[in-house]
């Protein structure tokens, strides 16, 4: 299943990590992809990492997103390259077999060790990380994560440009929040990688003491509607902070209606 992109707006998504990690794991994520149905969401995305018994979930998951015409994305932990700097055929596999039992079309995964020993010896990997996404007939989302090996600006032109070379232009999943994390802006990001983004996860933050915290669009301590602005007005944007209230489908309902409002006015 594609994810939908249109002029009038954006699809909005729930990223299902959203709803607490305990939260998750006790109800299943099938339950909490139903909540986010039901407050109006356009699709979810499905964490590996939250998965209790991915044989049983994936398939239940997969049926009920077909049901519903609902957008999907399936979203590894695990990176692409290995901390020698190799690609890991036996994640990329992996995950590409969850992405198909899922009946998503849309992968979304970190770089990991590239360029851990050296450009070339990384790219060597990418003859078969392209027949591999090709076979499947998935898109390959490259995240930045909070990792300065594999979420910084240098580190992801770095990857991006190397692919390029070999024949592999991959979009990119912009994590607004992310660059907080390694120390680096997240406007400058936006309009460096601006051309590449098919896919935000969109998020504020606020700084404690010791770390950045994730929090709702309107709590953030950053400029995060001109991040938005500057990132293109009609790729699907998921929600990727806390939900969290005694009535779960009304909060989401509305977070879901200040993303939406926010895509509004910039495509306005």
């Amino acid at each position: 299943m594609a994810l939908s992109v249109h002029n009038a707006g954006a699809p909005a998504l729930i990223s299902l990590t959203s709803f607490g990690n305990a939260e998750v794991r006790r109800h299943g994520q099938l339950y909490f992809a139903r909540l986010s149905h039901a407050a109006g969401a356009s699709g979810v995305e499905v964490r590996e990492e939250l998965l209790i018994d991915a044989a049983d979930e994936l398939p239940a998951i997969a049926a009920y997103v077909r049901a519903q015409g609902l957008d999907v994305v399936y979203s590894c932990p695990q990176p692409l390259f290995a901390m020698d700097g190799a690609l890991d055929t036996a994640v990329l596999q992996h995950a590409i077999a969850a992405t198909q039992t899922l009946g998503a079309s849309w992968l979304k995964m970190s770089i990991g060790g590239f360029a851990r020993q050296s450009v070339a010896h990384s790219a060597t990997g990418f003859g078969a990380l392209k027949a591999a996404i090709a076979e499947a007939g998935i898109t390959l989302l490259i995240e930045n994560d909070q990792t300065v090996g594999a979420g910084t600006a240098q580190a992801l032109q770095r990857f991006f440009a190397a692919a390029d070379a070999a024949g592999l232009p991959l979009p990119m999943t912009f994590d607004m929040g992310n660059w907080h994390y390694v120390g680096e802006c997240a406007l400058q990001a936006a309009q460096l990688f601006a051309s590449r983004v098919a896919y935000v996860h969109a998020k504020g933050v606020q700084r404690l003491p010791a770390k950045w915290v994730a929090v709702p669009l309107a709590e953030s301590a950053a400029a995060w509607r001109a991040v938005l602005r500057a990132l293109p007005g009609d790729v699907p944007r998921a929600i990727e902070y806390p939900l969290i209230g005694d009535d779960l489908q009304a909060v989401t309902r509305h977070e879901l209606a200040v993303l939406r409002d926010a895509t509004a006015q910039q495509n306005h």
